[in-house]
């Protein structure tokens, strides 16, 4: 992953916000299937299936599906992303009485926009409605004019309020795998624990890298104030936890003493959340041979949510787990949790998971650090 000296810059604070989408306001979804556009790709089969299991366990009404038409593969081209998939999602979003909080795309679906740039299909279509460009490589003065509108809300998400959408996809290496995504959800359930994060040993540095390590430890400690059951492992030794976990964070393979074997080992309990500092860890869901650890396995491994990026994101564009481990014990759903602690918008992320999962809803407080919610 490209170290850039940037984070303290972005210090995961405040900076000036974005404009927000003047699309009419719907009708307030009543229920949480009323907040959903599936969005499925009639050339994959397997899309198909995903796309109706999920509908039915959700009990999301059918006029709520999108199907749209384009080849199978990893990319897509500017041209075709456009006029196959965005506008056909704009319309449907149009046409329906109802406001749209969450856009879930089934695997077939392509994941990155091809052109050199590496955006996700995901996030462009995120910030769709957002009156700001994509960041183009690395770019200080969009980074302290811009971000992710949602990036460290402390309240529930409405796409009217924050002015985009928050894109998941239920994608994975095989087809029974994606399933279990929507099973896993179904099933969770608000415990304590246990949640694990392998971090390296402390520094004192301010590269990225040092600053990204210091959130495993500043999530941990948020935790335990919860009176969560939560193990950081500070050792050089790259280790998997001994049991199944609610929680997971980790470098994958940029962990100098990653070991393949202990990462393949990690298990998850039903409503589980992962994130790991890989930049390419979401490149393909397809076989490959060889690079960086990818979470299409973690995805086989049982976890129910997990973010990962299709190109080079920068250490900035990862999810804080200070943020997003706090945001979901406090009941705020997978989607919302992962936004929520991500900064970038318009850029290279990709968050698995159905985004009505929220195990913990009924423990959610008021507040967060003393910020009332709305």
């Amino acid at each position: 992953m490209t170290v850039l000296r940037v984070f303290a810059l972005l210090a995961f604070g405040a900076v000036t916000a974005c404009g927000k989408s003047t699309h009419t306001p719907k009708t307030a979804p009543v229920t949480g299937a009323d907040r959903v556009l599936i969005v499925v790709n009639s050339q994959s089969s397997a899309g198909e299936q995903v796309g109706e299991y999920y509908r039915t366990h959700r009990a999301i009404a059918p006029s709520h599906v999108l199907i749209v038409s384009t080849d199978l593969g990893d990319e897509i081209s500017d041209l075709d992303f456009r006029a196959k998939i965005l506008k056909p999602v704009r319309d449907k979003l149009d046409s329906l009485p109802v406001r749209i909080d969450f856009i879930v795309l089934t695997t077939g679906i392509p994941i990155r926009i091809g052109g050199g740039r590496g955006y996700s299909v995901d996030a462009m279509l995120a910030g769709m409605n957002l009156p700001i460009p994509p960041m183009v490589g690395f770019d200080s003065v969009w980074l302290t004019r811009y971000r992710n509108p949602y990036y460290n809300a402390v309240e529930p998400f409405n796409s009217d309020r924050f002015g985009m959408y928050l894109v998941t996809r239920l994608d994975c290496g095989q087809l029974a795998e994606c399933l279990n995504l929507v099973d896993h959800a179904d099933s969770a359930k608000a415990v304590s624990g246990p949640f694990f994060f392998d971090a390296m040993p402390r520094t004192t540095g301010d590269d990225g890298y040092a600053q990204t390590n210091r959130l495993l430890y500043n999530a941990a400690a948020r935790l335990k104030g919860l009176s969560l059951d939560v193990t950081i492992d500070s050792t050089r030794t790259f280790v998997a936890p001994t049991s199944p976990v609610m929680g997971y964070s980790s470098w994958g393979s940029n962990d100098g003493a990653f070991n393949v074997d202990a990462y393949h080992a990690v298990r998850f309990l039903p409503g589980a959340l992962a994130e790991t500092f890989v930049s390419t860890s979401a490149r393909t869901f397809g076989p490959v041979t060889g690079g960086q650890s990818r979470i299409v396995d973690l995805i086989a491994q049982g976890v129910t949510g997990v973010k990962g990026y299709v190109s080079e994101p920068y250490t900035f564009a990862l999810a804080n787990p200070d943020i997003l481990f706090d945001r979901y014990v406090r009941g705020f759903t997978l989607a919302e949790s992962f936004y929520a602690a991500s900064y970038m918008v318009l850029w290279k992320d990709i968050v698995i998971g159905d985004p009505l999962c929220a195990p913990y809803a009924a423990l959610r407080p008021r507040s967060v650090e003393g910020q009332t919610t709305h």
